[in-house]
């Protein structure tokens, strides 16, 4: 029986991508019958590294051989005290962060459902304050502080608790959300109680590739600060080195309260997630907030070789900012050159949106770079952005490769 034949109609990528995939090295994904794709989606930012990556290939081998525990909830093992201590080293302190780790479950909306709820119950209060196009899992505490219609619509019920405001440029940069937030809450007769915690993405990826400026992070950290709203950064798709710094707030200089993590902390692709918050926030009970595969021992291994390998020193930052300045060259030209149908170009280090006035113009190109060989998604309220998200590691020749791809299936789209 064939797998499309019995499984749900809720399948995604397998639509646009109508292909069998039986290997991947690297940056390139190999299909059943040899065809190979140069990928520029990277497991939605879960594989930074690369498939494969040889040196955290023989370190989970190495592991698995000699019956290393697999499974294990938030029990003690070797693998995750080795994990601990490598980011503990690696990440938290040259960066001095004082955070405590807690292991939420193996996903990216588990990270963030911890968050509200620890938000919660630090402060006794319910709202959070969320932002237009923001997208923070498919869980129902997720859901509710994400902007996307059709995501939440598949709630089934009513998601509330959230206060919404504009993020950074929203309308052009016509309505200040921050100012607005800070203005009602001065306001006894807004109608607004003071929220638990703001969350945000310091750049939206499901959004459309949005970047907030680094000023309105360092206003909007000032404002939570200010009025003791605890500040939680999402990080999972834009942490573990996507737009340069291991965490994308660096570049902005802000410490948040909370920081969520997943997709690339494995390294591997393996599922794995952490809530970061400051030691004083750190108020749970034993096992009030819990999951059966928090203790992936697999992950731990290939997260400890990851941050061994890339985040010893600041090397992979620095070649990350430097093909940002790539890219934003070439699509720059790219846009300019298509200028009756791309309204812009934004991004940071490896994450780039190419946004096209018409959501049709960007499924087209999508679709022409898949018949050209190369993997690419759409994001934004109206699917009307191209997202790159090349691996890291991807070679100079291979982005160049890409970045060709995608100026022939551009051209082709537009001709349509």
């Amino acid at each position: 029986m064939n797998a499309p034949t019995i499984e749900s109609e809720v399948r995604s990528y397998s639509r646009n991508w109508p292909v069998v995939f039986d290997q991947a090295r690297g940056s390139r994904m190999i299909t059943r019958d040899g065809r190979s794709f140069l990928d520029f989606f990277a497991g939605a930012s879960a594989l930074n590294y690369g498939h494969n990556h040889p040196v955290l290939k023989r370190a989970l081998l190495d592991y698995l051989g000699q019956d290393g525990v697999v499974h294990s909830l938030d029990m003690l093992t070797e693998a995750k005290n080795a994990f601990l201590a490598e980011f503990a080293a690696r990440v938290l302190a040259p960066r001095h962060l004082d955070y405590r780790v807690q292991f939420p479950g193996p996903t990216g909306t588990n990270s963030v459902e911890a968050a509200l709820k620890l938000a919660r119950k630090v402060t006794g209060r319910q709202t959070v304050v969320a932002f237009t196009g923001a997208f923070h899992g498919m869980s129902l505490g997720s859901l509710a502080v994400t902007g996307n219609a059709t995501k939440r619509g598949g709630a089934g019920l009513p998601l509330g608790h959230t206060w919404r405001l504009p993020y950074d440029g929203f309308a052009g940069g016509a309505v200040n959300g921050l100012t607005l937030l800070d203005t009602m809450l001065d306001d006894s007769s807004s109608g607004q109680d003071l929220p638990a915690a703001v969350i945000v993405e310091t750049v939206q990826g499901e959004g459309g590739v949005n970047p907030a400026s680094a000023a309105w992070l360092v206003e909007l950290a000032e404002l939570c600060a200010r009025r003791g709203i605890l500040l939680i950064v999402d990080d999972i798709q834009m942490g573990c080195g996507r737009t340069g710094p291991f965490f994308s707030f660096e570049s902005a200089g802000i410490t948040p309260d909370i920081v969520c993590l997943s997709k690339s902390i494995s390294g591997y692709g393996l599922p794995m997630a952490l809530t970061l918050f400051r030691p004083e926030l750190d108020v749970w009970q034993p096992g009030e907030h819990n999951g059966t595969f928090r203790g992936n021992n697999a992950a731990f291994v290939t997260a400890a070789a990851a941050l061994k390998e890339f985040w010893a020193d600041s090397t992979l930052e620095k070649q990350t900012e430097e093909r940002g300045a790539l890219f934003e060259e070439r699509l720059g030209d790219l846009a300019e050159r298509h200028a009756g149908h791309v309204v812009t170009w934004r991004g940071r280090g490896l994450v780039w949106g190419l946004e096209f006035r018409e959501p049709e113009t960007a499924r087209r190109v999508a679709d022409e770079a898949f018949a050209r060989g190369l993997l690419t998604e759409t994001s934004g309220s109206r699917d009307e952005v191209i997202k790159l998200l090349p691996p890291l590691t991807t070679p100079d020749d291979e982005l160049a490769e890409g970045l060709d791809i995608l100026t022939d299936s551009v051209a082709a789209a537009v001709a349509h």
